[in-house]
């Protein structure tokens, strides 16, 4: 009797469990199903608002990564000066808060979304992972880099980055040779070499992790046939690679590089968030964002992106330039910059509400 009282108990409360997880289930499936549908769904309109996101897009890029690099005929802006420190720590505020604000979130978005099976995605903090081994993997490509180049570019060969000072027979300025021993300003040299050095491989690592998220940006736009969420998107994503272009053309300026490489390295970050438009433009037929493939891709990318973008901002730019020389050496400069990092930091975070 107790046997089958016992097993009466167990049947009714596997009942109301089923009873109780099915409807869920079947509220979680029609939320990941419905979040693809709305009033706000009009192809023919989404077009025209992405072809117009294109081009606005495409010029305030353009613009933001390009202003730095005009800088040079205002004296005012040259990187040497104090204006250009405080620009490039707004810019550095922008860029932190793209990393934490904008791109870390969306990752969240994506991995703990509705249409993702509850295990394993929602069984484990995979964006925070994801972010940690981002950084680990950035500082380790910023270390190599730097060790690679010092050993083959500038420490055996002694002429600069660039070789010039090679092709002339110098070893360095005002170095000259001594029996084997380098008399004159050779460290000093070396030290601007290294910076030199640094700042390229600054500029070219946070290029990556800057395309990397505009790729996943634009095919998200180009993809989505939403004109609610397009319409507000277009606007905010302008002042966002505005900014951002600002940030890291103070990079590539710092670099010196000649015009090619500049001139690649501004077509890679203008072009990349129109043409990842496009291409969702081109998939917008069998590309769903609210696929579970495409919310996994979507959300690693964006999670590796958060990464190296906190890294660079933290490490190379902020702490950077603040334990430097010239920002310890003047209080006033230091609060000025820091006043511009948090303006930096706190515009990009508004914006986070619309893009």
């Amino acid at each position: 009797m107790a046997s089958i009282t016992k097993i009466k108990a167990i049947t009714i409360s596997l009942i109301l469990n089923l009873s109780f997880a099915l409807p869920a289930t079947a509220l979680a499936q029609q939320q990941c199903d419905s979040a693809s549908t709305g009033g706000c769904h009009d192809k023919a309109k989404s077009l025209q608002l992405k072809l117009i996101a294109i081009f606005s897009i495409l010029m305030a890029s353009v613009i933001g990564v390009c202003l730095p690099l005009f800088s040079r005929r205002i004296p005012a802006l040259m990187p040497d000066r104090d204006l250009f420190v405080v620009v490039k720590a707004f810019a550095s505020g922008v860029i932190l808060a793209t990393g934490y604000m904008h791109v870390l979130p969306d990752s969240f978005n994506a991995l703990m979304s509705n249409c993702l099976p509850v295990n394993p995605w929602k069984k484990f903090p995979f964006t925070t992972f994801v972010a940690m081994l981002s950084a680990i993997l950035t500082l380790m490509t910023d270390s190599f880099a730097m060790s690679y180049f010092k050993k083959h570019g500038i420490n055996r060969k002694g002429g600069g980055v660039d070789g010039e000072k090679e092709k002339n027979g110098e070893r360095g300025m005002g170095c000259v040779e001594n029996g084997g021993l380098h008399v004159g300003h050779c460290d000093e040299f070396n030290d601007k070499d290294s910076m030199l050095l640094r700042n390229r491989v600054v500029a070219q690592v946070l290029e990556i992790g800057i395309v990397v998220h505009s790729v996943v940006i634009g095919v998200s736009m180009g993809a989505s046939s939403n004109q609610c969420t397009i319409r507000p998107l277009i606007a905010a994503l302008c002042f966002h690679q505005l900014f951002e272009g600002m940030g890291l053309g103070g990079c590539i300026l710092q670099a010196e590089y000649g015009m090619k490489t500049k001139a690649i390295l501004v077509l890679f970050f203008s072009t990349t968030t129109p043409f990842g438009i496009v291409l969702g433009i081109g998939l917008s037929n069998v590309y769903s964002d609210r696929s579970p493939t495409a919310l996994i891709v979507v959300g690693l990318l964006n999670a590796s992106s958060a990464g190296l973008l906190n890294y660079m901002a933290l490490v190379d730019l902020l702490a950077a330039d603040f334990m430097g020389p010239k920002l310890q050496g003047s209080m006033r400069l230091q609060a000025w910059s820091y006043i511009a990092v948090l303006l930096g930091a706190g515009g990009m975070s508004v914006m986070a509400k619309w893009a």
